[in-house]
């Protein structure tokens, strides 16, 4: 990363499919939510090597631990977190949606929890997540209902999202940590405070539908991320790195002081498809159209004029015996040989 002049990693440590944080505070989700407790787990000494190879670099590591939603795995070692589901019977049918939000204690495991993270990871940042949060879930459940006609949410369960994110939202603030949310915890007008970091991320296919989003973003006043137009695990023929390249975050409809309000951009390297055999490969050299994008000026627009110092890169990298994918089609470099074993 050092050498790509990339400075942040977001670390997306949990998800649904596992929970591999080893936490000392409830060792029981990672021990029932991760693929394997044994092996696939980040312990306090993994933690500490990765933080610490990172600050060797300069490289600041933002941990996210995305709730309500993205949540199942958590469920596994923490009984009464998420909401059960219903079926048209009327009876629990077996599935659980996000966290309930209705239930104290579960914020109390939040706060716990929260508590530790901020411990572990030392950064003013943590992100929170918010996105894809399925409402459905929530809308069978007869806990739930009732509690949004006591508080007279009606039918709007984004307001049950707020009452959430807020809370959390809170105990993180008392935390003295800052935080970065998901598009869509403003999108479904969440109440936000003004500190609020709005990550952008939908619309990879066209610049139109996240410039639209950093406008709205902005003009509310909140400052903003940029990911949508660099998800590198979204696979394309040719050097895709050239459109990654000519992505430009500041090409949306807004003031001066609207722009200023845009902290960075971000590369996405998704792991549904990628594990450790392939993520270099898939990561580099693409990634670095990314790098110079948003460390340069707007003027350096083109891509084929990057295309030598790109390859030079390349090259570079070859010689430190790291196995990236080609620049552009069919040529060679004179430094292959280093990838030879």
């Amino acid at each position: 990363m050092e050498m790509n002049k990339l400075n942040v990693l977001h670390w997306h440590i949990v998800d649904d499919e596992s929970f591999p944080f080893e936490s000392e505070t409830f060792p029981e989700l990672s021990r029932k939510g991760s693929y394997d407790p044994q092996y696939h787990v980040y312990r306090d000494e993994d933690v500490n090597a990765i933080l610490e190879y990172a600050r060797q670099r300069a490289i600041r590591v933002v941990v996210e631990f995305d709730s309500p939603g993205h949540t199942w795995s958590w469920g596994l070692g923490q009984p009464g977190l998420l909401t059960p589901c219903y079926g048209p019977n009327g009876q629990p049918n077996g599935i659980f949606g996000p966290i309930d939000p209705t239930k104290p204690n579960n914020f109390k495991f939040i706060r716990n929890l929260f508590t530790e993270i901020a411990s572990r990871f030392k950064d003013q940042y943590i992100h929170l997540g918010g996105d894809e949060v399925s409402f459905d879930c929530w809308a069978t459940n007869p806990s739930i209902r009732e509690f949004m006609e006591q508080h007279q949410y009606g039918n709007d369960y984004t307001r049950l999202e707020s009452y959430y994110v807020q809370k959390l939202v809170n105990i993180v603030k008392q935390l003295n940590r800052s935080y970065v949310v998901w598009q869509e915890v403003f999108d479904h007008n969440v109440t936000l405070k003004s500190d609020t970091v709005v990550h952008v991320w939908i619309g990879n296919d066209t610049s139109s539908t996240w410039s639209t989003e950093l406008s709205k973003v902005t003009e509310a006043g909140y400052q903003a991320l940029l990911s949508s137009p660099w998800y590198l695990d979204l696979i394309s023929y040719g050097p895709d790195w050239r459109k990654y390249y000519e992505s430009e975050p500041y090409s949306f409809d807004g003031t001066d002081e609207q722009k200023r309000l845009i902290l960075g951009g971000e590369a996405a390297v998704w792991a549904e498809y990628i594990n450790g055999a392939n993520m270099i490969s898939r990561t580099f050299p693409r990634v670095n159209a990314v790098a110079e994008r948003l460390w340069s000026s707007q003027r350096l627009a083109k891509a084929n004029r990057a295309v030598g110092r790109f390859r030079t890169q390349a090259c570079r990298m070859i010689k430190l015996g790291i196995r990236i994918q080609p620049i552009d089609g069919p040529g060679w470099c004179e430094c292959d040989y280093a990838l030879t074993d």
